[in-house]
């Protein structure tokens, strides 16, 4: 009865596989060397498999094991129960142990759930002021801007009122002694003479005015750039940190308004040319090349619009502003053109709807409220106060306007030679008590 019907095999020789070690010849493969100090598995790896509970392969329930070991059960360091902590970083443990997060939850080994990650975590960039030290868009460049001017009133209104105040005094005299006698004279031969100082009054007029608008927009980006780094900046103090390159500004400002009058002197002089020439036909030719001035004419102010900015701020001269201008908006032109004329258009509405009604009812009143001896007396004084009007809230749109170039000069230079890292540098020294501290401005210039 020991024996069954399959060949006369008892059942213990016929569970024995062939194989390596079965007496066909082929060597058999050892099994792997105990870990240190544990007695050593038997030979027979069917005798090993037969093990009972408390044998060092095969720990009773709830006492732990040696770690590593095969066949380890629940509560032993390499499997620990369901709810419980097991070792960091060992194999088994459940959701909930510090190496093993839940789905959809990322985490450090040895972290926590809920914990952010100490190591390769993403930190948003540093603010110190007005805007974050990275690349800027639309929004960030406008808030910045506002920020600015609020944070630096003095400095920015301030100035520019003070420069549109000189434009303003200049436009009046203009107006008092050079157009009034010509509208007021019924000598029209008189009044054909003084085209002339007419003409010559009106040029000298829009050079002072492009230059006023070129000195605040290069004085500007002082506090502007001072603000980056929470700086605030007086009146005084900026025309101290400016005040050596307003005669480059006043230079760069002549040689701008120069080439724009003799572009449009020649463009007019060929204009006249073509139409002589063409007669009728020359219209067309008339009107698309006054588009063609006008896209050139834009084009040329978008290239040239971050030249006063460089000049004041790296500092550079003024043919190397013009060529750092042209630079820097390279690659660029689109955005800074949208950036610009929408700033533009933000600036001239607010500036209308303000300047416009009060303009209007100050024609009202000179129409209807002067009369007799006084009346160019009063004429010219309802002319001043709508220039003055005028010229106040130009100014603060032009403070604004500033900004906002200045800003854009800033991001352009983050983005084209990450200007970012030396702005944290700068940071670093904005606290060692240096007052007059300009971010960006090489060292040892005076300037």
């Amino acid at each position: 009865m020991g024996q069954d019907n399959h060949n006369g095999e008892t059942p213990r020789e016929r569970e024995q596989p062939s194989g390596p070690g079965d007496g066909t010849g082929v060597p058999a493969v050892p099994p792997p060397a105990p870990p240190w100090g544990q007695p050593a598995p038997p030979q027979n790896p069917w005798e090993r498999q037969g093990q009972q509970w408390g044998t060092p392969g095969f720990p009773p329930p709830g006492q732990q094991g040696q770690q590593g070991q095969p066949g380890q059960q629940w509560g032993t360091p390499g499997f620990p129960p369901p709810g419980q902590q097991g070792q960091q970083g060992q194999p088994g443990q459940q959701w909930g142990t510090p190496g093993f997060p839940p789905p959809g939850q990322q985490g450090q080994p040895g972290q926590p759930w809920g914990a952010f990650p100490q190591q390769g975590q993403w930190a948003p960039p540093p603010k110190p002021g007005v805007i974050p030290l990275r690349p800027l868009g639309l929004g960030e460049l406008l808030d910045g801007a506002f920020q600015a001017c609020r944070k630096n009133p003095a400095a920015t209104f301030g100035t520019a009122l003070l420069i549109q105040a000189v434009v303003a005094v200049l436009t009046l005299f203009f107006v008092r002694n050079v157009v009034s006698p010509v509208v007021l004279d019924e000598d029209f031969g008189t009044a054909g003479q003084a085209v002339g100082p007419v003409l010559t009054s009106g040029t000298l007029l829009t050079i002072v005015s492009v230059i006023g608008v070129l000195l605040l927009q290069g004085m500007l980006v002082v506090p502007v750039a001072r603000s980056i780094l929470n700086l605030k900046t007086g009146f005084a103090q900026t025309w101290k940190l400016s005040g050596r390159r307003l005669l480059p500004l006043a230079g760069l400002g002549v040689l701008l308004t120069v080439i724009l009058i003799a572009g449009v002197v020649a463009f007019a002089v060929a204009l006249v040319l073509v139409v002589d020439t063409l007669g009728p036909a020359g219209v067309a030719v008339v009107i698309v090349g006054v588009l063609a001035l006008i896209a050139v004419a834009v084009w040329l102010a978008v290239k040239l619009a971050l030249a006063p900015a460089a000049l004041v701020l790296e500092p550079a001269g003024v043919f190397a502003s013009i060529r750092r201008s042209w630079q820097l908006t390279r690659g660029n032109f689109w955005r800074s053109f949208g950036i610009l004329a929408l700033t533009l258009l933000l600036v001239t509405i607010v500036s209308s709807v303000i300047s416009t009604p009060v303009g209007l009812l100050l024609g009202l009143v000179g129409a209807f409220g002067s009369g007799g001896e006084a009346g160019p007396a009063a004429a010219v004084a309802l002319v001043a106060l709508n220039v003055a009007v005028t010229a106040f809230f130009s100014a603060i749109g032009y403070a604004f306007q500033a900004a906002v170039t200045s800003l854009l000069y800033v991001d352009l230079r983050i983005r084209r030679e990450g200007f970012d890292i030396a702005l944290m540098k700068e940071q670093e020294l904005a606290g060692t008590g240096n007052p007059d501290l300009v971010p960006g401005r090489a060292r040892g210039t005076g300037l």
